[in-house]
């Protein structure tokens, strides 16, 4: 879920991003592609870069798995026990969880800074409720320059903790030694320091919490002896305690600051160790008491459950929370961009029109040119406003910024104080023009295949080309058409004779000479619809009667050419 949301927010971000460069930013052209594509490749590269994050920190976090997390609404204190923590552990368990408290076992002091970021990460919430409990077995020691070179990585991977939380994570130290051989207590006896004004505080099952000098008193003559021995173990281990741990913590390093445990704990049972451990050789430098026998190594050592209260508290945010805060701060950023830039296009919308007004108004009319193109911008200016007025601006333009609504009076008011000269009025010059194009149907005149005159076509033709009469310097074009069906050099042939059998009727009947006349035939070559459909064959199938203009055409034999004012018209608009 945590990857979920980080990628989310990064989509988030490149869609805004994108809105702002392609709907706000006044750009050009070319530079919003290459910001959009700018966008796109760091998106890419940061989800690209969330992914490699995400599954190095599950090969680094291998061991840590989700299900012994505590859940995000856990209330207790969240504690990383490091240290010698095997023995507080079953060989299974990597956690315990108590009423008050969830302790995280942490496998060594590489793991501690990773996991406090997988913690931050998959449970923001509980990061205020994270601490760092250092376990401290002196029996499970032989060595001490080794056991002080362990709390020295404990103590560095605890300043790492530092950049993921903010500051160093409250640290806290409990110790668990064996007691001496003449304790009759069968109880775990808890030594607890969480302020120097308190001192220390004794607690047994029972009994509650006593000062050291009570709880020496309150007993019978045959236990004060148990205590007093005790109380010298405490202090021999107190010795012990302050020159191999608190002397390390807190003495100042040059990498390492000083740190200063905020409780301290000490507990008195029997402890598994090992033959001439740290604290046996310590016991027999100073006196010669015997520990305890120790306890079975099976059984983990109790928790310190009642030093949890002493530890600081804060209320944390959970990954909801924090995820929904992100989202409103990019909301934020994104308003006040956009508000921005939608101010920037509102100033320039005013510049640009009150430019152009300032132009239109310094122009005089004389001539008047100038003055009606600058008022043709503001006609395309006003046209916009209108539009943007009746449809909504565009978006750029708005979040309450909108400034065209004042420029529309001054735009309005400059139109209508101002027209033009009328332009002066046009020369109409007589052109004559022949008669359109007449178009007859092949199948109303001719039998299918045929070019001899159907019987009753008479009339037909009659009527169709009453507009069609001789006059000297026009020539009349009879054209033939077919269709593509058959042999292309027969459908030409056909398409001549047709044409010759329209031009000798009209010869015959209006005794035209034969200088008049053209005769064409196109055959299938000139198509006026197509050929594929039963509809389109029957329109190629025509003949075309039109007049054309020729000098010297249609001349009347004996009879000299007398030219009308209407051909002088047509000869110079042909020679144009």
């Amino acid at each position: 879920m945590r990857d979920v949301y980080r990628s989310l927010l990064t989509t988030l971000s490149g869609i805004l991003c994108l809105w702002l460069i392609l709907g706000f930013w006044p750009l050009s052209v070319g530079s919003r592609i290459t910001l959009s594509l700018l966008v796109l490749l760091v998106c890419g590269a940061l989800l690209w870069r969330q992914r490699t994050l995400s599954l190095s920190r599950e090969e680094a976090l291998r061991d840590i798995q989700d299900d012994s997390l505590p859940p995000e609404d856990f209330q207790g204190a969240v504690v990383l026990a490091c240290g010698d923590n095997a023995a507080l552990f079953a060989t299974e368990n990597r956690h315990r969880e108590t009423r008050q408290g969830w302790y995280l076992r942490v496998k060594d002091a590489e793991q501690l800074p990773l996991l406090v970021q997988h913690l931050s990460l998959v449970r923001p919430a509980l990061v205020s409720q994270i601490s760092v409990l250092l376990a401290v077995l002196p029996e499970s020691h032989l060595s001490a320059d080794a056991f002080a070179q362990q709390l020295r990585g404990w103590q560095r991977a605890v300043v790492q903790c530092r950049s993921t939380l903010g500051s160093l994570p409250p640290l806290w130290t409990v110790s668990w030694i064996s007691p001496p051989a003449a304790s009759a207590d069968p109880e775990p006896v808890w030594f607890t320091t969480v302020s120097t004004r308190s001192g220390i505080q004794v607690h047994q099952p029972g009994q509650g919490n006593l000062s050291l000098s009570e709880w020496t008193r309150e007993t019978d003559a045959a236990g004060r002896l148990s205590r007093l021995s005790q109380a010298l173990w405490l202090d021999s281990f107190l010795a012990w305690q302050a020159s191999a741990v608190d002397s390390l913590l807190s003495v100042r390093q040059s990498e390492l600051p000083a740190m200063k445990p905020c409780a301290q704990g000490i507990c008195m049972l029997p402890v598994s160790g090992a033959e001439g451990n740290l604290w046996q050789q310590h016991i027999a430098a100073i006196t010669a008491l015997e520990p305890e026998q120790s306890r079975s190594e099976g059984e983990p050592l109790p928790l310190p459950e009642l030093l949890l209260s002493a530890l600081p508290r804060h209320r944390g945010i959970s990954r909801r929370m924090v995820f929904w805060r992100h989202i409103g701060l990019i909301g934020g950023v994104f308003l006040v961009l956009a508000m921005l830039a939608s101010f920037i296009n509102n100033q320039r919308l005013i510049q640009s029109v009150g430019d152009h007004l300032a132009l239109y108004h310094s122009l005089k009319g004389e001539p008047y040119q100038p003055k009606l193109r600058a008022q043709q911008r503001l006609r395309a200016d006003g046209a916009l406003l209108d539009d943007w007025l009746r449809r909504g601006e565009p978006v750029r333009y708005r979040l309450g910024l909108y400034q065209g609504l004042r420029l529309i009076p001054p735009v309005e008011a400059a139109l209508s104080d101002w027209a033009p000269p009328p332009p002066p009025p046009p020369v109409i010059k007589k052109i004559v023009q022949g008669p359109k194009t007449v178009r007859l149907d092949s199948m109303s005149l001719f039998d299918s295949g045929k070019y001899d005159l159907k019987p009753g076509s008479t009339k037909l033709l009659v009527n169709s080309l009453v507009g069609i009469k001789a006059k000297p310097g026009w020539l009349i074009v009879v054209a033939g058409h077919t269709d593509n069906t058959g042999n292309p050099g027969l459908n030409q042939t056909l398409s001549q004779k047709r044409a010759e059998a329209v031009r000798d009727w009209m010869r015959d009947t209006g005794d035209v000479p034969e200088s008049c006349f053209a005769v064409q035939g196109y055959g299938e070559s000139r198509p006026i619809a197509t050929n594929e459909t039963p509809e389109g064959r029957a329109l190629n199938r025509r003949v075309e009667i039109s007049l054309v203009p020729q000098a010297n055409a249609c001349q009347i034999p004996g009879k000299p050419q007398t030219p009308s004012q209407d051909d002088d018209v047509v000869q110079n608009k042909m020679e144009k």
